[in-house]
């Protein structure tokens, strides 16, 4: 029985049934949701132009990165497993429970996984079915496509961060963890034999792993980062470059260009990496060097904070990049383009090299609003947002769904204890 009032008005002894009932609902609304996740990205015409798929649809649907990229794999998976898909769309098998099976799932064994994961609970499957699985190359590389880090400025102001890491970059960067973790504890150290005050004296005394968190571990890591001379730099300190040219290669690309080491590279690589850079005039004739230049920015550390506040990241559309972003020139310093404001725009490295190698066109409009195109002349616009839904549609179907669900539906599991070797054998006996 399903009820319009407030959870209080609510009986005590149908209280659980109505949130075992309201569970199955949710999952029954969700296996509707990722359903239409799979027919957008297969029918529409979306015209993403290097978006990819799942950055759209998070944009679309307000859902975080992760959240988007596992919608896609859930619908794309579930296109071939019809009974996982309509015990799904029953609000029998939660998400949890669709998301661990997927993994292990085809038309062959879904009948007897389906049941299987009935009996368990959502983390005894999701244990069960990571213990059966073994890390195959195909696998390690599927691992690497889905890593992330996301990262975001809390109500609080602190940065919260979340991340999932293939397993030999999530062991380098627990090792990582520890080596600014040792670095702390031998900073600390060199005070104390000092006689400086530490930052954490009260802690002294407690065993060497407990006197660092993992947060001030990682900050310890940033910072030694940092320190390194090698490390990445912005703009004009990252490359200096050096190339053999013909006096009008840069201008025309008519010419010769390559790198100091000697390999060929093409004219329109090397407008990219000298749209922001150092750059170092050479003056050859013969092969015999004539004269050497000064060094120079073409785009001063003022100028980039300038372009920096008004842009705020990549420019290209859709793209929500803010780290690693280039300073590219609209028309070509070496066509006789302005270093100046009003010429540049910020381009993450990706966009940067489809402007200049791939063919990929950006100007300025009339009214000063950037306009791209791809390699064709097509325009690339930003993503047109469409009229929201008529809620009373989306009301009448849950209303709909509802009839169908009471609070049985939900298959949950028993909640004992589970053998997990057993569990194992269970798997090992389906998926052979």
């Amino acid at each position: 029985m399903f009820y319009d009032a407030g959870a209080a008005a609510i009986p005590v002894e149908e209280l659980e049934g109505e949130l075992a009932a309201q569970a199955a609902v949710v999952d029954a609304a969700l296996a509707r949701l990722v359903e239409l996740v799979g027919a957008c990205e297969e029918r529409l015409p979306l015209g993403l132009d290097n978006m990819t798929y799942a950055r759209w649809l998070a944009w679309r649907c307000s859902l975080l990165p992760g959240v988007a990229r596992q919608h896609e794999r859930l619908a794309q998976a579930l296109r071939y497993l019809p009974l996982i898909r309509a015990a799904f769309a029953r609000g029998e098998l939660s998400y949890g429970k669709v998301s661990s099976l997927v993994r292990v799932a085809n038309e062959d064994n879904e009948e007897a996984l389906v049941a299987l994961a009935e009996a368990l609970t959502a983390s005894q499957l999701q244990r069960a079915v990571g213990a059966y699985v073994r890390v195959s190359a195909e696998q390690a590389r599927s691992q690497k496509k889905r890593e992330f880090l996301d990262y975001f400025w809390a109500d609080d102001g602190m940065l919260a961060l979340r991340a999932r890491l293939a397993p030999a970059e999530g062991a380098l960067l627990l090792e990582a963890l520890e080596a600014g973790r040792d670095a702390l504890r031998e900073r600390q150290r060199a005070r104390r034999s000092a006689g400086l005050p530490t930052d954490h004296a009260e802690l002294l005394a407690l065993p060497p792993e407990c006197r660092v968190s993992n947060a001030e571990a990682l900050v310890a890591v940033a910072d030694l980062a940092l320190a390194n001379p090698a490390a990445d730099r912005k703009g004009g300190e990252r490359y200096q470059v050096v190339v053999h040219v013909d006096a009008n290669a840069l201008r025309d690309g008519d010419g010769r260009c390559e790198v100091a080491e000697g390999h060929a590279v093409s004219s329109a690589t090397a407008q990219r990496v000298s749209c922001d850079a150092s750059v170092v005039e050479l003056r050859e004739r013969d092969g015999e060097t004539l004269s050497l230049g000064r060094k120079r920015r073409t785009v001063s550390p003022a100028l980039r904070r300038a372009l920096a506040t008004r842009d705020r990241g990549c420019r290209f559309p859709g793209c929500e990049n803010r780290r690693f972003v280039d300073a590219h020139h609209i028309r070509h310093w070496g066509h006789g383009g302005e270093t100046s404001l009003t010429n540049l725009v910020s381009l993450c490295r990706p966009h940067h090299t489809l402007v200049h190698d791939r063919g990929y066109t950006l100007r300025t409009r009339g009214d000063g609003e950037l306009e791209f195109a791809n390699e064709y002349g097509v325009p690339i616009p930003n993503v047109p947002r469409s009229p929201p839904p008529d809620p009373r549609a989306l009301t009448d179907r849950h209303r709909r769904l509802r009839s169908a669900v009471d609070r049985k539906s939900c298959k949950n599991g028993d909640g004992d204890r589970m053998d997990l070797g057993l569990a194992v054998d269970g798997l090992t006996c389906i998926l052979r």
